[in-house]
């Protein structure tokens, strides 16, 4: 090997102690930056968490939160690693927002529905348990996800409702107060007599040990119509007896008025036929 040669092995030996000697420790720094950071946002995120247990947040909402911080504060750690690395940290945050970018057009109704979730789950508008008529469904809410709402019908199917349908249209939470009205229509006949009917009626309604004394329950002539006079019958109950006494008093009312001979009518129509004169 020439002398030349031995110069220029020598300085290139040089030149790489020397990068690895700058380099290397904006490696092991950034290193550090990326175990140490990590390692704050993940108690950061269990302090967050933490505070919302406390102040009785909901779980769903809870651990996503915790997640969205977690994940937040692991990318800022991240992009601080990579500067201190010697990477082109610009150009790294230019691409990663062109993928978000896109990202976002492709999932935009995943992320309406992910939006309205997290509103749903922060108003409390329902929850689980409670009987609801929503986007066109009625049924027991089984579960409120970030996503999707999913109900229990009458008669047990599952519907799965996307959550920015929801809170498009109007919520209706029939379980949400304690007490409910049960709004029912008795008719009697034209012929029958109305002040026994109206009494009879009341009768049946506050021998229920279902209906509560205050409100008091309404017993008044609703409107006198085709075939009937018909009677509003407003008692209130329990949100949890409204079918049963429903069904109750309206089976009652017909054995009661079949046997003070009150009738009930029914539509009719006569029909007349004439003979055509050839």
């Amino acid at each position: 090997m020439n002398p030349l040669d031995t110069q220029t092995v020598q300085s290139l030996l040089e030149q790489t102690v020397t990068l690895v000697s700058i380099h290397g420790l904006n490696l092991v720094i950034a290193l550090i930056i990326f175990f140490v950071g990590r390692a704050v946002a993940d108690k950061v995120a269990g302090l967050a968490r933490t505070m919302m247990i406390k102040t009785h947040v909901d779980d769903t909402l809870r651990s996503f939160l915790r997640n969205v911080i977690y994940y937040a504060l692991l990318a800022a750690v991240t992009v601080m690693a990579l500067g201190q690395a010697g990477l082109n940290v610009t150009s790294f945050l230019a691409v990663l927002g062109a993928a978000g970018l896109a990202v976002g057009l492709a999932l935009k109704d995943s992320l309406s529905n992910f939006a309205a979730g997290v509103m749903l789950i922060m108003l409390k508008f329902f929850k689980r348990g409670d009987w609801v008529t929503v986007a066109g469904e009625s049924g027991t809410v089984k579960s409120v996800s970030i996503f999707n709402t999913i109900l229990t019908t009458a008669d047990n199917r599952m519907v799965i409702v996307p959550n920015s349908a929801i809170l498009a249209g109007t919520i209706v939470n029939v379980t949400a107060n304690e007490t409910r009205r049960v709004d029912m229509v008795m008719g009697i006949g034209y012929g029958d007599d109305l002040l026994k009917a109206k009494e009879l009626l009341r009768k049946i309604v506050t021998e229920d040990p279902r209906v509560l004394p205050e409100p008091a329950p309404v017993i008044q002539v609703l409107e006198l119509g085709e075939s009937s006079v018909n009677f509003a019958v407003r008692p209130w109950v329990k949100t949890s007896d409204y079918w049963a006494v429903y069904f109750a008093i309206t089976e009652k009312v017909k054995l009661v008025f079949d046997q003070e001979g009150i009738s009930i009518p029914f539509p009719q129509r006569d029909v007349h036929i004439y003979p055509v004169e050839k």
